[in-house]
Order: structure tokens, then C-alpha cells, then sequence
């Protein structure tokens, strides 16, 4: 049985537009300005690759090497910060 790999792909700084209008929307639609920084992480669930064809992979398919920051397995410490997930149901279209 093959292992499965757990990548997590941020934009940095500067890429990261689609995290910024999500803070902006979110301190509008709530009426706060408690939320001061969001932060939007990529998950892959990566299985079946062996370690050269994972690593290749890794930083070309996914993710923008000049545009992203990748971390395995776990994200970095976010000490008192809140989080939630978001995943696609089955069936619905995920561009990416």
C-alpha cells in the first residue's frame, strides 16, 4: 500500500489577493474589524508517486514556485489563531 503524502500550498505575501478580499469580505459581512489577517491554505492528498515523481510534482503542479510557499504534512504554528475547512462536495468542480 502506497503512502499518502499531505501537502499544504499558501500564496505569499504580495500573491495572496483572493485572502486579502476574503479578510475584507469578511470584516464587511460581519461588521468587525477583530479579523485583522486571513490566511487561505491548499490542500493535496498526494498517493500512488514514487519519491522522484513527488517531488517534481510538488513543486510544478502544485503549486507556483515564485507565488507559493509549500508545507508537508502540517501547516506552520498559527498560535491563538482560528481556522476552518472548506471542501468541494462530490461532483462539483473544482478548477484547480
Amino acid at each position: 500500500m502506497s503512502r499518502v503524502r499531505r501537502i499544504y500550498a499558501e500564496k505569499r505575501p504580495g500573491y495572496d489577493v483572493a485572502a486579502r478580499q476574503l479578510c475584507q469580505e469578511l470584516r464587511e459581512a460581519l461588521g468587525t474589524e477583530a479579523i485583522s489577517h486571513v490566511r487561505i491554505f491548499q490542500r493535496y492528498d498526494v498517493e500512488g508517486l514514487s519519491d522522484a515523481a513527488f517531488e517534481s510534482a510538488r513543486g510544478i503542479i502544485f503549486s507556483e514556485p515564485n507565488a507559493d510557499r509549500i508545507y508537508d504534512e502540517t501547516i506552520p504554528e498559527m498560535d491563538g489563531c482560528k481556522s476552518f475547512a472548506m471542501e468541494y462536495l462530490p461532483g462539483q468542480y473544482d478548477q484547480r
